[in-house]
C-alpha cells in the first residue's frame, strides 16, 4: 500500500524527484523516514442504523415492519485500493406475511386446469395458512394480444374464439386481472368459479405481458409492502417476447408501466411483449419471485428462462392441474431456503464481494453470496468486501437479499487527500523563505489564477499554447491552463479528468450488462484494465480457453486466437475451432513440387529441404488410411502419383500420404505396329483386289447378256428370212 511522507523534510537528496515520496511504509522507513511522519489514511467504518433483528411477525405488536436484515444503514470512507470488510446478518422471521398472485393461462388446452383450480382452493388456503398465519391469494388470467396472427379478428371469433363453436368461452383477451390479494377463501372461489376459459391462434402466449402488469402495478394488485411476494404462473405453452409484435405490426416498445383500465391491460395490442430482460429487472425491482407451473411439454423451456431471472423455480405440472398445490409448496420452500445476497448498480471502479457464513454456503463471490438450506428463524451472515479503485465523489447503494424487501444503504466516499501537518509559515526557510511546505514539499508561486505565478521569459500566448494539443482546443475544453500546464476540472461523477491535455476520463469505457467494464475492472482513459481472470474489450469474459480447445488439445488449431472462450480465426478460416479454410489455395495444387521430391526420396534419398520448407511429413503407404479426397500430379517422367493431404495444427503444417505405385503408361510395341500396318496395307489392297475384280466381273456380266441378246435376235432374223 502506498503511503506519503508528509513531516519529514530534507528527506529527498537534490536532484531526485519527488515521488520518491510515495512507497510502501518499509522502504520509506528504510530511506530514514522516521514513522510518525508517514502519513497513511486509513478506511473508516461507521454502522448509521442497525435495528436488531425480529424474532417472529406479529401484526398487532406495533406498526413497526419485520426486520430481516442488519444493519440497515452504514458510511464507509476508503482509501483507493484499500478494502474494507464488515459483516451483514440475516434471518427468516417466523410467520412473515405471503402474497401469492396466481397467473393461469386460460386457453382453450388448459381447459381441465381450469376445473381443477376451481376445487382446489380451500386446499390452496390450507397449504399457505400452513406456512404462515399471514397469506393472502389474488387471481388472474391471460391469453394473447387479440391481434392477427396471435388470435383470429374475426367478430364472432373475437366474442366465441374456442375451435368448438357449441362451448360458449369468453371472449378473447389479453390479460385481466381477476382478484387483488385477499385472505377470503370464500371471494377466491367465486371469482375463479366464474372464470370460463378462452382460446387463440398460436400456440405460445402473452405469459410475459400478463406478469409484466402483474409486477408493476402494486397498488391495483394488492401487494403488502412486508411480505413475501410470489407469482405462480401455470401453463402448458410457450411464450411470446419482444419482437414478436412487428408480426403484427406492433412496434412501440414495451414501457414496463402499469396499464390496467377495468381491470384489463388498455395497451395489449398497443405495445410489444416485454422482453426477459425487462421482466427481470421489474420483478427483482418489486421483489417479487415467480414460480412457473407449466407441463412437461415446456418445462425445458421455462427452465431455460428460469435461468434468466433470479430468484425463480420450474415446476412440472400435472395434464390437469391437480398437483399445483404440492408443487406451489415444495417451490416455496426452495425459494425461501436459499438466500442470495446481491446489490443493485455499483458507483464506477467499486467492486463488491461477498463471502457466505453459514452451514450450506456457496462460494466468494463479486456478483454474489448465496446460502442454501436456511431455516426459519436461523441466523446467518455474509462478510462483505468494498473496494473503490479510484477517488470518488459520495455516492450511494444498496444491498438486498434477492426477493425480499430488506435492504443495507450503503453510503462510499473515499479519502484522497492528505492530511499533512503543514507548517503554517508561508515563506518557510526550507523554501528559502519563497513558499510554504505541502506535505514535505516545497511549493513556490504555483497558484496561477492569482497570478503568483512567476512566467519569466515566456509570454502568456507561449503558456497557453503548450496547453493546446497539436493546436486544439486549450486542455480539450476539460481544464484550465495554468502556468503553461493544465488543471484539468472534475468529471460528473467526481472523478478528475487527467492526462497533460485533459484527454482522459475514466468514465466512459465499453460497458458489459449496462455495467462500465463489464463490473469486471477498471476503466483508464476510455479503455478497460481488467480485473485478474477477465479479458475481453468490456471485461465481460472470464478468462478461459475451454471453449476454443480441440478434441487434441490445441487451441483453435493454431490458426487463431481464443478471446472471451471464442475462437477468432485467421483470415479465410472458419470457426467454430478454425478447422476449414474456404478461401485458402488448395495444397493438392500449391505442394506438388514437394509431393514429387518425398516420392523420388524414398526411392533415391533425395533432400526435399527447400522443396517442402518442413511443411509437410508424409508416409509412402500401399492403401490410404485418410477419408480426404485424392490429388494426382504427373512427374518429370509423366507419371501419374496418387496421394492425400491433411492439415495438422498449425497454418501450414500438413501430413501426406503417397501411394507406393504410381500410374505410368505402358510403352508401344513395335511388333505389333510394324505387323499390324502391314497386315492392314495387306487387307486393304486385298480389299482392293477383291472389289476391281467384282466390277470386272460385274461388266463382264453385262456384256454376256448383251451378246446372248444380239444371238438371239441374230437366229430369228434368219428364220424369217
Amino acid at each position: 500500500m502506498c503511503v506519503w511522507v508528509c513531516e519529514l523534510l530534507n528527506f529527498t537528496k537534490p536532484g531526485e524527484q519527488e515521488a520518491v515520496r510515495c512507497d510502501t511504509r518499509s522502504q520509506l522507513m528504510a530511506r530514514g523516514c522516521l514513522d510518525d511522519s508517514i502519513i497513511s489514511p486509513e478506511n473508516s467504518f461507521k454502522v448509521v442504523q442497525n435495528t436488531p433483528l425480529s424474532g417472529s411477525f406479529n401484526q398487532r405488536q406495533t406498526q413497526q415492519e419485520a426486520i430481516q436484515l442488519a444493519p440497515q444503514k452504514v458510511h464507509l470512507k476508503l482509501r483507493p485500493g484499500m478494502p474494507q470488510t464488515f459483516t451483514l446478518s440475516f434471518k427468516r422471521v417466523e410467520g412473515y406475511p405471503m402474497d401469492l398472485y396466481y397467473l393461469m393461462d386460460l386457453s382453450y388446452s388448459m381447459e381441465d386446469d381450469l376445473r381443477s383450480i376451481k376445487v382446489l382452493g380451500a386446499e390452496l388456503f390450507k397449504a399457505l395458512r400452513s406456512i404462515t398465519e399471514h397469506a393472502q391469494i389474488g387471481f388472474g388470467a391471460f391469453v394473447d394480444k387479440t391481434v392477427l396472427p396471435f388470435t383470429n379478428t374475426n367478430k364472432r371469433k373475437l366474442a366465441n374464439p374456442c375451435p368448438k363453436t357449441e362451448k360458449n368461452c369468453q371472449p378473447a383477451f389479453g390479460y385481466r386481472h381477476v382478484l387483488s390479494m385477499t385472505a377470503n377463501e370464500n371471494s377466491f372461489n367465486k371469482e375463479v368459479n366464474k372464470q370460463g376459459i378462452s382460446g387463440n391462434l398460436d400456440p405460445p402466449e402473452g405469459s410475459l405481458d400478463a406478469m409484466m402488469q402483474a409486477a408493476v402495478c402494486g397498488s391495483k394488485i394488492g401487494w403488502r409492502n412486508s411480505s413475501t411476494r410470489l407469482i405462480v404462473l401455470t401453463t402448458d405453452a410457450g411464450f411470446h417476447m419482444a419482437g414478436d409484435g412487428k408480426l403484427a405490426g406492433i412496434l412501440q416498445p414495451n414501457d414496463e408501466l402499469c396499464h390496467l383500465d377495468s381491470n384489463v391491460n388498455a395497451r395489449n395490442n398497443e405495445q410489444d411483449y416485454p422482453s426477459v430482460g425487462q421482466l427481470a429487472m421489474q420483478l427483482e425491482k418489486h421483489n417479487i419471485q415467480p414460480i412457473f407451473a407449466v407441463t412437461s411439454e415446456v418445462a425445458d423451456v421455462y427452465k431455460e428462462l428460469s435461468k434468466m431471472i433470479p430468484k425463480s423455480e420450474v415446476e412440472v405440472l400435472s395434464a390437469d392441474s391437480k398437483n399445483i398445490v404440492s408443487l406451489i409448496r415444495l417451490a416455496y420452500d426452495r425459494l425461501s431456503s436459499k438466500v442470495t445476497m446481491a446489490h443493485d448498480d455499483l458507483p464506477p471502479n467499486v467492486r463488491v464481494t461477498y463471502t457466505p457464513i453459514c452451514p450450506k454456503r456457496g462460494p466468494a463471490g463479486e456478483e454474489e453470496g448465496v446460502c442454501n438450506g436456511v431455516l426459519v428463524g436461523q441466523q446467518i451472515a455474509f462478510n462483505v468486501t468494498v473496494t473503490a479503485e479510484r477517488c470518488m465523489r459520495e455516492q450511494d447503494f444498496t444491498i438486498s437479499p434477492l426477493g425480499i424487501k430488506d435492504t443495507l444503504k450503503v453510503t462510499l466516499s473515499t479519502t484522497c487527500d492528505c492530511e499533512c501537518n503543514d507548517p503554517q509559515d508561508k515563506q518557510h526557510p526550507q523554501c528559502n523563505s519563497k513558499g510554504q511546505v505541502n506535505c514535505g514539499i516545497c511549493s513556490v508561486g504555483l497558484v496561477g489564477r492569482t497570478c503568483e505565478c512567476s512566467v519569466g521569459d515566456k509570454d502568456e500566448n507561449a503558456l497557453r499554447a503548450s496547453c493546446r494539443r497539436e493546436n486544439g482546443t486549450e486542455c480539450e475544453g476539460r481544464g484550465t491552463c495554468v502556468c503553461g500546464r493544465c488543471d484539468c476540472h472534475l468529471t460528473e461523477s467526481g472523478t478528475s479528468y487527467h492526462g497533460d491535455f485533459c484527454e482522459c476520463d475514466d468514465d466512459h469505457c465499453e460497458k458489459f450488462a449496462n455495467k462500465l467494464c463489464g463490473g469486471n475492472g477498471r476503466c483508464l482513459c476510455g479503455k478497460c484494465i481488467c480485473n485478474q481472470g477477465y479479458e475481453g474489450s468490456a471485461c465481460h469474459c472470464k478468462t478461459s480457453d475451454d471453449g476454443c480447445r480441440t478434441p487434441g488439445g490445441s487451441v483453435c488449431n493454431d490458426r487463431g486466437k481464443c478471446r472471451c472462450n471464442q475462437c477468432e480465426c485467421n483470415e479465410g478460416y472458419q470457426r467454430p475451432f478454425c478447422e476449414v479454410c474456404h478461401g485458402c489455395q488448395d495444397p493438392c495444387q500449391t505442394k506438388q513440387t514437394c509431393i514429387e521430391c518425398l516420392f523420388q526420396m524414398g526411392v533415391s534419398g533425395k533432400n526435399c529441404t527447400t522443396a517442402c520448407m518442413d511443411s509437410v511429413k508424409h508416409k509412402i503407404v500401399d492403401m490410404f488410411t485418410m477419408t480426404k479426397k485424392p490429388c494426382k500430379l504427373k512427374d518429370s517422367d509423366g507419371c501419374w502419383i496418387t496421394f492425400k493431404m491433411e492439415q495438422l495444427v498449425g497454418v501450414d503444417n500438413y501430413l501426406a500420404e503417397i501411394l507406393r505405385n504410381k500410374e505410368c503408361p505402358e510403352l508401344p510395341n513395335l511388333y505389333a505396329i510394324v505387323g499390324g500396318s502391314i497386315a492392314g496395307v495387306a487387307a486393304i489392297g486385298l480389299l482392293i483386289m477383291l472389289l476391281i475384280k467384282m466390277l470386272i466381273y460385274l461388266k463382264d456380266k453385262e456384256e454376256f447378256k448383251k451378246f446372248e441378246s444380239e444371238k438371239a435376235r441374230s437366229k430369228w432374223a434368219k428364220v424369217s428370212s
